[in-house]
Protein backbone atom coordinates (compact mmCIF):
# COMPACT_ATOMS: atom_id res chain seq x y z
CA UNK A 1 0.00 0.00 0.00
CA UNK A 2 1.35 3.42 -0.95
CA UNK A 3 2.47 5.74 1.85
CA UNK A 4 -0.04 8.43 2.69
CA UNK A 5 1.51 11.82 3.36
CA UNK A 6 -1.59 13.07 5.20
CA UNK A 7 -3.50 11.97 8.26
CA UNK A 8 -7.17 10.93 8.07
CA UNK A 9 -8.07 14.51 9.06
CA UNK A 10 -6.23 15.91 6.05
CA UNK A 11 -3.30 17.36 8.03
CA UNK A 12 0.24 16.66 6.89
CA UNK A 13 2.13 13.89 8.69
CA UNK A 14 5.21 15.15 10.58
CA UNK A 15 8.32 13.09 11.23
CA UNK A 16 11.67 13.53 12.95
CA UNK A 17 14.80 12.79 10.97
CA UNK A 18 17.58 14.09 13.22
CA UNK A 19 18.32 14.66 16.91
CA UNK A 20 21.29 16.23 18.67
CA UNK A 21 21.81 16.59 22.41
CA UNK A 22 24.11 17.98 25.06
CA UNK A 23 23.27 16.96 28.63
CA UNK A 24 24.75 16.33 32.07
CA UNK A 25 24.97 12.68 30.96
CA UNK A 26 27.06 13.28 27.84
CA UNK A 27 27.96 15.53 24.94
CA UNK A 28 25.92 13.60 22.38
CA UNK A 29 22.54 11.92 22.27
CA UNK A 30 24.05 8.45 22.10
CA UNK A 31 26.29 9.07 25.14
CA UNK A 32 23.41 10.61 27.09
CA UNK A 33 21.02 7.81 26.18
CA UNK A 34 23.48 5.03 27.01
CA UNK A 35 24.20 6.63 30.40
CA UNK A 36 20.47 6.92 31.05
CA UNK A 37 19.92 3.24 30.18
CA UNK A 38 22.74 2.39 32.58
CA UNK A 39 21.06 4.37 35.35
CA UNK A 40 23.99 6.76 35.73
CA UNK A 41 23.53 10.08 37.48
CA UNK A 42 24.84 13.29 35.91
CA UNK A 43 24.45 15.20 39.17
CA UNK A 44 27.58 16.30 41.04
CA UNK A 45 29.06 19.18 42.99
CA UNK A 46 28.98 22.52 41.16
CA UNK A 47 32.29 23.48 39.55
CA UNK A 48 31.26 26.74 37.85
CA UNK A 49 31.38 28.93 40.96
CA UNK A 50 32.25 28.85 44.65
CA UNK A 51 29.27 27.41 46.53
CA UNK A 52 30.59 27.97 50.05
CA UNK A 53 27.81 30.42 50.97
CA UNK A 54 25.07 28.51 49.16
CA UNK A 55 22.60 26.11 50.76
CA UNK A 56 22.67 23.99 47.59
CA UNK A 57 26.08 22.97 46.26
CA UNK A 58 25.30 20.57 43.39
CA UNK A 59 23.63 20.49 39.97
CA UNK A 60 23.53 18.68 36.65
CA UNK A 61 26.34 20.49 34.84
CA UNK A 62 27.38 19.74 31.27
CA UNK A 63 30.92 18.37 31.53
CA UNK A 64 33.86 18.96 29.18
CA UNK A 65 31.71 20.62 26.52
CA UNK A 66 33.82 20.69 23.31
CA UNK A 67 32.78 24.18 22.18
CA UNK A 68 35.75 24.51 19.79
CA UNK A 69 34.44 21.52 17.86
CA UNK A 70 31.34 23.49 16.89
CA UNK A 71 31.99 27.24 17.20
CA UNK A 72 34.87 29.54 16.27
CA UNK A 73 36.67 30.85 19.38
CA UNK A 74 36.01 34.49 18.48
CA UNK A 75 32.31 33.79 18.06
CA UNK A 76 32.09 31.96 21.40
CA UNK A 77 32.73 35.30 23.15
CA UNK A 78 29.51 36.65 21.64
CA UNK A 79 27.21 33.99 23.03
CA UNK A 80 26.12 32.55 26.35
CA UNK A 81 26.47 28.80 26.79
CA UNK A 82 22.79 28.17 26.04
CA UNK A 83 23.41 29.45 22.51
CA UNK A 84 26.56 27.34 22.20
CA UNK A 85 24.67 24.25 23.33
CA UNK A 86 21.98 25.01 20.73
CA UNK A 87 24.50 25.26 17.92
CA UNK A 88 26.26 22.05 18.92
CA UNK A 89 23.02 20.08 19.19
CA UNK A 90 21.78 21.54 15.89
CA UNK A 91 24.96 20.43 14.10
CA UNK A 92 24.45 16.90 15.41
CA UNK A 93 20.79 16.92 14.36
CA UNK A 94 21.59 18.10 10.83
CA UNK A 95 24.38 15.52 10.53
CA UNK A 96 21.97 12.72 11.42
CA UNK A 97 19.13 14.04 9.30
CA UNK A 98 21.11 14.75 6.16
CA UNK A 99 18.83 17.73 5.43
CA UNK A 100 20.64 20.50 3.53
CA UNK A 101 19.42 24.09 3.47
CA UNK A 102 19.43 25.43 -0.07
CA UNK A 103 17.82 28.29 -1.99
CA UNK A 104 14.92 25.95 -2.68
CA UNK A 105 14.02 25.22 0.94
CA UNK A 106 15.51 28.11 2.96
CA UNK A 107 12.23 30.02 3.15
CA UNK A 108 10.14 26.96 3.96
CA UNK A 109 12.32 26.00 6.93
CA UNK A 110 11.97 27.58 10.40
CA UNK A 111 13.83 27.57 13.72
CA UNK A 112 11.90 27.38 17.02
CA UNK A 113 14.04 26.92 20.13
CA UNK A 114 12.69 27.20 23.66
CA UNK A 115 14.58 28.61 26.64
CA UNK A 116 13.27 29.42 30.08
CA UNK A 117 15.76 32.07 31.17
CA UNK A 118 18.12 32.71 28.25
CA UNK A 119 21.64 33.86 29.11
CA UNK A 120 21.36 34.35 32.85
CA UNK A 121 25.09 33.63 33.53
CA UNK A 122 26.10 36.42 31.12
CA UNK A 123 23.65 38.82 32.75
CA UNK A 124 25.19 38.08 36.16
CA UNK A 125 28.74 38.46 34.84
CA UNK A 126 28.08 41.77 33.10
CA UNK A 127 26.11 43.18 36.01
CA UNK A 128 29.09 42.49 38.24
CA UNK A 129 31.32 44.40 35.81
CA UNK A 130 28.88 47.30 35.82
CA UNK A 131 28.87 47.49 39.61
CA UNK A 132 32.60 46.96 40.15
CA UNK A 133 34.13 48.76 37.13
CA UNK A 134 31.46 51.06 35.72
CA UNK A 135 29.19 51.17 32.65
CA UNK A 136 32.03 51.55 30.12
CA UNK A 137 33.22 48.02 30.95
CA UNK A 138 29.96 46.30 30.01
CA UNK A 139 30.55 44.24 26.89
CA UNK A 140 29.10 45.52 23.59
CA UNK A 141 28.11 41.91 22.99
CA UNK A 142 26.17 41.74 26.28
CA UNK A 143 22.65 42.04 24.84
CA UNK A 144 22.97 39.70 21.84
CA UNK A 145 24.87 37.16 23.92
CA UNK A 146 22.06 36.72 26.44
CA UNK A 147 18.68 37.40 24.84
CA UNK A 148 16.76 34.17 24.46
CA UNK A 149 15.92 34.52 20.77
CA UNK A 150 19.58 34.53 19.74
CA UNK A 151 19.67 30.73 20.02
CA UNK A 152 17.35 30.34 17.01
CA UNK A 153 18.92 33.51 15.57
CA UNK A 154 22.40 32.00 15.49
CA UNK A 155 21.05 28.74 14.07
CA UNK A 156 19.27 30.59 11.27
CA UNK A 157 22.40 32.59 10.43
CA UNK A 158 24.69 29.55 10.58
CA UNK A 159 22.58 27.51 8.16
CA UNK A 160 20.98 30.24 6.03
CA UNK A 161 17.47 29.37 7.21
CA UNK A 162 15.09 32.14 6.11
CA UNK A 163 11.72 30.98 7.43
CA UNK A 164 10.51 32.22 10.83
CA UNK A 165 12.87 31.96 13.81
CA UNK A 166 11.77 32.65 17.37
CA UNK A 167 12.03 31.52 20.95
CA UNK A 168 9.23 29.99 22.98
CA UNK A 169 9.52 30.85 26.65
CA UNK A 170 7.11 28.91 28.85
CA UNK A 171 9.33 27.98 31.80
CA UNK A 172 9.90 24.23 32.08
CA UNK A 173 7.47 23.51 29.24
CA UNK A 174 9.44 25.57 26.69
CA UNK A 175 11.10 22.67 24.87
CA UNK A 176 7.91 20.73 24.31
CA UNK A 177 6.02 23.86 23.32
CA UNK A 178 8.74 24.58 20.73
CA UNK A 179 8.43 21.07 19.27
CA UNK A 180 4.64 21.25 19.41
CA UNK A 181 4.47 24.54 17.56
CA UNK A 182 6.96 23.28 14.98
CA UNK A 183 4.67 20.28 14.50
CA UNK A 184 1.73 22.68 14.02
CA UNK A 185 3.54 24.78 11.43
CA UNK A 186 4.36 21.71 9.36
CA UNK A 187 1.10 19.80 9.67
CA UNK A 188 -0.92 22.86 8.69
CA UNK A 189 1.28 23.40 5.64
CA UNK A 190 3.00 26.64 6.70
CA UNK A 191 6.51 25.16 6.57
CA UNK A 192 8.11 21.99 5.20
CA UNK A 193 10.72 21.61 7.94
CA UNK A 194 11.67 23.15 11.31
CA UNK A 195 14.77 23.01 13.51
CA UNK A 196 13.22 22.86 16.98
CA UNK A 197 14.02 22.03 20.58
CA UNK A 198 15.15 23.61 23.84
CA UNK A 199 18.33 24.93 25.43
CA UNK A 200 19.30 26.16 28.89
CA UNK A 201 22.50 27.01 30.80
CA UNK A 202 21.36 28.36 34.13
CA UNK A 203 23.67 26.62 36.58
CA UNK A 204 24.65 30.04 37.94
CA UNK A 205 24.77 31.76 41.33
CA UNK A 206 21.53 33.70 40.83
CA UNK A 207 19.60 30.66 39.60
CA UNK A 208 20.78 28.40 42.42
CA UNK A 209 20.09 31.11 45.01
CA UNK A 210 16.70 31.99 43.54
CA UNK A 211 15.37 28.44 43.29
CA UNK A 212 16.96 27.53 46.62
CA UNK A 213 15.40 30.45 48.48
CA UNK A 214 11.97 29.50 47.21
CA UNK A 215 12.71 26.01 48.59
CA UNK A 216 12.30 24.33 45.21
CA UNK A 217 15.70 22.57 45.21
CA UNK A 218 16.88 19.43 46.94
CA UNK A 219 19.44 20.13 49.66
CA UNK A 220 20.95 16.65 49.72
CA UNK A 221 24.50 18.03 49.60
CA UNK A 222 25.99 14.93 51.17
CA UNK A 223 25.00 12.72 48.21
CA UNK A 224 24.28 14.73 45.02
CA UNK A 225 23.88 11.69 42.77
CA UNK A 226 20.97 10.55 44.96
CA UNK A 227 19.33 13.97 45.26
CA UNK A 228 16.87 13.76 42.37
CA UNK A 229 14.48 11.01 43.45
CA UNK A 230 11.06 11.33 41.77
CA UNK A 231 8.19 9.57 43.56
CA UNK A 232 10.46 8.47 46.40
CA UNK A 233 9.15 9.04 49.92
CA UNK A 234 12.31 11.00 50.76
CA UNK A 235 12.28 13.37 47.78
CA UNK A 236 12.96 16.97 48.81
CA UNK A 237 12.96 19.04 45.65
CA UNK A 238 14.41 19.16 42.15
CA UNK A 239 18.02 19.44 40.98
CA UNK A 240 18.95 22.17 38.50
CA UNK A 241 20.48 20.94 35.24
CA UNK A 242 21.58 22.33 31.88
CA UNK A 243 21.90 21.27 28.26
CA UNK A 244 20.06 21.22 24.96
CA UNK A 245 18.28 18.93 22.55
CA UNK A 246 17.52 19.97 18.98
CA UNK A 247 15.45 18.09 16.38
CA UNK A 248 14.91 18.21 12.63
CA UNK A 249 11.16 18.00 11.97
CA UNK A 250 9.91 17.53 8.42
CA UNK A 251 6.73 16.78 6.60
CA UNK A 252 6.65 13.11 5.74
CA UNK A 253 6.50 14.13 2.09
CA UNK A 254 9.76 16.12 2.41
CA UNK A 255 11.56 13.35 4.29
CA UNK A 256 10.39 10.66 1.87
CA UNK A 257 11.29 12.71 -1.21
CA UNK A 258 14.92 12.93 -0.16
CA UNK A 259 15.12 9.37 1.19
CA UNK A 260 15.74 10.39 4.80
CA UNK A 261 15.96 7.92 7.67
CA UNK A 262 12.81 8.53 9.71
CA UNK A 263 13.27 8.17 13.48
CA UNK A 264 9.63 8.52 14.52
CA UNK A 265 6.39 10.35 13.82
CA UNK A 266 4.88 13.08 15.98
CA UNK A 267 1.25 12.11 16.31
CA UNK A 268 -0.18 14.36 19.04
CA UNK A 269 0.31 17.66 20.85
CA UNK A 270 -1.64 19.11 23.74
CA UNK A 271 -1.27 22.31 25.72
CA UNK A 272 -3.25 23.85 28.58
CA UNK A 273 -3.16 26.38 31.39
CA UNK A 274 -3.84 25.90 35.10
CA UNK A 275 -5.03 29.50 35.56
CA UNK A 276 -4.25 28.98 39.25
CA UNK A 277 -0.89 30.18 40.69
CA UNK A 278 2.52 31.54 39.63
CA UNK A 279 4.48 28.54 40.92
CA UNK A 280 2.10 25.92 42.38
CA UNK A 281 0.17 23.59 40.07
CA UNK A 282 -3.59 23.32 40.30
CA UNK A 283 -4.16 20.98 43.31
CA UNK A 284 -6.62 18.95 41.25
CA UNK A 285 -4.09 18.51 38.44
CA UNK A 286 -6.75 19.72 36.00
CA UNK A 287 -4.24 21.40 33.72
CA UNK A 288 -2.08 18.26 33.57
CA UNK A 289 -5.14 16.16 32.72
CA UNK A 290 -6.31 18.56 30.04
CA UNK A 291 -2.95 18.69 28.24
CA UNK A 292 -2.62 14.90 28.19
CA UNK A 293 -6.19 14.41 26.96
CA UNK A 294 -5.76 16.94 24.17
CA UNK A 295 -2.52 15.26 23.07
CA UNK A 296 -4.18 11.83 22.97
CA UNK A 297 -7.21 13.20 21.10
CA UNK A 298 -4.95 14.91 18.59
CA UNK A 299 -3.07 11.64 18.10
CA UNK A 300 -6.40 9.83 17.65
CA UNK A 301 -5.23 7.28 20.22
CA UNK A 302 -6.87 5.62 23.20
CA UNK A 303 -5.11 5.58 26.59
CA UNK A 304 -4.52 1.84 26.13
CA UNK A 305 -2.37 2.62 23.06
CA UNK A 306 0.32 4.31 25.21
CA UNK A 307 3.09 2.04 26.49
CA UNK A 308 5.39 4.61 28.12
CA UNK A 309 5.19 8.06 29.70
CA UNK A 310 8.33 10.14 30.19
CA UNK A 311 6.91 12.11 33.10
CA UNK A 312 7.60 15.66 34.20
CA UNK A 313 8.52 13.99 37.53
CA UNK A 314 10.70 16.67 39.08
CA UNK A 315 11.13 15.12 42.54
CA UNK A 316 9.14 17.81 44.36
CA UNK A 317 6.83 16.85 47.24
CA UNK A 318 3.80 18.49 45.60
CA UNK A 319 4.27 17.86 41.89
CA UNK A 320 4.95 14.12 41.77
CA UNK A 321 1.68 12.88 43.33
CA UNK A 322 -0.33 15.40 41.31
CA UNK A 323 1.14 14.08 38.07
CA UNK A 324 0.54 10.48 39.16
CA UNK A 325 -3.11 11.25 39.91
CA UNK A 326 -3.44 13.06 36.60
CA UNK A 327 -2.10 10.03 34.74
CA UNK A 328 -4.70 7.88 36.53
CA UNK A 329 -7.50 10.26 35.55
CA UNK A 330 -6.44 10.22 31.91
CA UNK A 331 -5.47 6.56 31.55
CA UNK A 332 -8.05 4.94 33.84
CA UNK A 333 -7.44 1.25 34.51
CA UNK A 334 -4.60 1.26 31.97
CA UNK A 335 -2.53 3.57 34.21
CA UNK A 336 -1.18 0.65 36.25
CA UNK A 337 0.04 -1.05 33.07
CA UNK A 338 1.93 1.94 31.67
CA UNK A 339 5.65 2.29 32.22
CA UNK A 340 6.43 5.72 33.65
CA UNK A 341 9.89 7.09 34.27
CA UNK A 342 11.51 10.39 35.09
CA UNK A 343 14.89 10.79 33.44
CA UNK A 344 15.28 13.96 35.54
CA UNK A 345 16.44 11.53 38.22
CA UNK A 346 19.67 11.35 36.19
CA UNK A 347 19.88 14.63 34.27
CA UNK A 348 18.37 16.99 36.81
CA UNK A 349 15.83 19.55 35.63
CA UNK A 350 16.98 21.34 32.48
CA UNK A 351 14.15 23.95 32.73
CA UNK A 352 13.52 25.19 29.18
CA UNK A 353 15.48 22.27 27.75
CA UNK A 354 13.87 19.61 29.97
CA UNK A 355 11.06 18.69 27.61
CA UNK A 356 13.49 18.61 24.71
CA UNK A 357 16.01 16.18 26.21
CA UNK A 358 13.13 14.04 27.47
CA UNK A 359 11.61 14.03 23.98
CA UNK A 360 14.97 12.80 22.70
CA UNK A 361 14.84 9.95 25.21
CA UNK A 362 11.26 9.18 24.13
CA UNK A 363 12.43 8.84 20.54
CA UNK A 364 15.30 6.59 21.60
CA UNK A 365 12.86 4.42 23.56
CA UNK A 366 10.96 3.84 20.30
CA UNK A 367 14.16 3.32 18.31
CA UNK A 368 15.75 0.85 20.74
CA UNK A 369 12.55 -0.57 22.29
CA UNK A 370 13.97 0.23 25.71
CA UNK A 371 12.88 2.51 28.54
CA UNK A 372 15.34 4.40 30.75
CA UNK A 373 14.67 4.06 34.48
CA UNK A 374 13.83 6.35 37.36
CA UNK A 375 16.89 6.05 39.59
CA UNK A 376 17.00 6.68 43.34
CA UNK A 377 13.49 5.29 43.76
CA UNK A 378 14.03 3.14 46.85
CA UNK A 379 11.01 3.87 49.04
CA UNK A 380 8.01 4.74 46.87
CA UNK A 381 5.82 7.46 48.29
CA UNK A 382 2.43 5.98 49.34
CA UNK A 383 0.49 8.38 47.12
CA UNK A 384 2.66 7.44 44.12
CA UNK A 385 1.59 3.89 43.29
CA UNK A 386 2.17 3.41 39.56
CA UNK A 387 4.97 1.57 37.72
CA UNK A 388 7.84 4.07 37.62
CA UNK A 389 10.46 1.71 36.07
CA UNK A 390 12.47 1.92 39.27
CA UNK A 391 16.25 1.91 39.03
CA UNK A 392 16.73 -0.47 36.07
CA UNK A 393 16.01 0.01 32.36
CA UNK A 394 13.54 -2.29 30.64
CA UNK A 395 13.03 -3.83 27.22
CA UNK A 396 9.57 -3.90 25.72
CA UNK A 397 7.35 -3.35 22.71
CA UNK A 398 7.02 0.42 22.48
CA UNK A 399 4.90 1.99 19.75
CA UNK A 400 3.43 5.15 21.29
CA UNK A 401 4.96 7.27 24.06
CA UNK A 402 3.78 10.39 25.86
CA UNK A 403 6.07 13.16 27.10
CA UNK A 404 4.80 15.51 29.84
CA UNK A 405 6.22 18.98 30.56
CA UNK A 406 4.67 21.36 33.05
CA UNK A 407 5.95 24.79 34.09
CA UNK A 408 5.67 27.71 36.49
CA UNK A 409 2.77 29.94 35.60
CA UNK A 410 0.56 26.88 35.13
CA UNK A 411 1.72 26.18 31.58
CA UNK A 412 1.41 22.56 30.44
CA UNK A 413 2.47 20.78 27.27
CA UNK A 414 2.46 17.15 26.12
CA UNK A 415 3.61 15.37 22.99
CA UNK A 416 2.87 11.90 21.62
CA UNK A 417 5.65 10.23 19.63
CA UNK A 418 4.83 7.15 17.57
CA UNK A 419 6.83 4.47 15.80
CA UNK A 420 6.94 5.34 12.12
CA UNK A 421 4.96 2.94 9.99
CA UNK A 422 4.85 4.01 6.36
Amino acid sequence: MATSFVRPNGQKRVVITGVGAISPLGNSLQDSWQAALNGQSGIANITKFDTEKFDVKFAGEVKNFPADQYIDKKEQKKMDLFIQYSLAATKMAFDQSGLKITEDNAETTGVFIGSGLGGLPVIEEQHLKLVEKGPSRVSPFFIPSCIANLAPGWVSMTYGIKGPNFTLTSACASGVHALGEAYNYIRFGLLDSVVAGGSESTVSPMAIAGFSNMRALSTRNESPSEASRPWDKDRDGFVLGEGAAIFILESLESATRRGANILCEISGYGASSDAYHITSPDPDGAGFVSAMKVALKDAQLNPSDIQYVNAHGTSTPVGDPLESNAVKKVMGDHAKDIWISSTKSMTGHLLGAAGAIESAFCIMSIQDQKVAPTINLKNPSPECDLDYVANTARDGKIKHVLNNSFGFGGTNSCLVFSKYEG
